[in-house]
């Protein structure tokens, strides 16, 4: 048997993701002889990719951009949420060779909230957005007992898809924010540039607002939200709480989520420099 010591985040492009730096300071700190890389794959080799990973005794994948729905189609077995949303982040392989899905999106979303103290049962929730992290989102806070999840996107369609991810989810509007106690950005909205996916008047203090986007730290909703009195949380916290999730399933151990943060920080502060 082969010993299992690389995990690997397949992508295009991949040159900017975090995953390394947070995948290996947790290693390092379990002391651990393990090592995490970054592969850019066409889609056109994807398949091939995860199959050679296989062969080489990975210890599991991580997939984004532009792979997850194509991960779905691949894996034999895949996890609750990966079935609810279409959508697979996580790749394990299993003795017999078995591929095995998961989303840890979903949970890693939940994760940060809970982290921050935010209450998930039974909440009113509004999530921005209808792809494949949305879908992930509204079908972990189902799954976690969410009273309501209103999805907000251009394309109705979409969100009524999307809406199709969690028993209590519809789609909804601008005008559930007021009523809402979480609201959760999964748009590219804010990345690099200064816009925000909603109205800073109709933020309040009695939400919860976690932004998925974290390039920059602070995006302009998340700002917004803080002005406007709400609790907030950014979204590399989200990004390493989906990291933790995505361990645990390949080795069985749980990092230290502090430490990994702080990998991620060092990282972004160098691409800043």
């Amino acid at each position: 048997m082969k010993l299992k010591t690389i995990a690997a985040v397949l992508g295009s492009p991949v040159t900017q993701s975090l995953s390394p730096a947070i995948h290996n300071a947790a290693f390092a700190h379990m002391t651990k002889p393990w090592r995490y890389v970054a592969i850019d794959v066409e889609a056109e080799y994807f398949e091939e990719e995860v199959f050679a990973a296989r062969a080489a005794g990975m210890l599991g994948l991580s997939v984004t951009m532009p792979h997850k729905d194509a991960a779905f189609s691949l894996v034999q077995h895949r996890d609750e949420i990966a079935q609810r949303s279409g959508s697979v982040n996580t790749i394990m392989f299993d003795d017999s060779g078995t591929l095995r899905g998961a989303n840890t999106d979903g949970d890693g979303c939940c994760d940060a909230l809970a982290r921050a103290g935010a209450r998930i049962e039974g909440s009113r929730a509004v999530v921005l957005g209808a792809g494949g992290t949305a879908r992930a989102v509204v079908a972990a806070l189902g799954l976690r007992g969410a009273g309501d999840i209103a999805i907000i996107n251009r394309t109705q369609s979409r969100a009524s898809e999307a809406s199709e991810c969690a028993d209590v989810a519809r789609v909804g509007s601008d005008n559930d924010i007021a009523e809402a106690t979480l609201l959760i950005n999964t748009t590219s909205v804010g990345m690099g540039s200064s816009e925000s996916p909603v109205d800073p008047s109709l933020l309040h203090g009695s939400l919860t607002v976690l932004d998925a986007v974290y390039h920059p730290l602070e995006t302009t909703f998340i700002a917004q939200a803080r002005v406007a009195g709400a609790q907030t949380i950014d979204g590399l916290w989200m990004l390493i709480c989906q990291a933790v999730r995505q361990e645990q399933l390949w080795c069985g151990m749980t990092p230290d989520p502090q430490v990994m943060r702080e990998a991620a920080l060092r990282a972004l502060a160098l691409r800043n420099a």
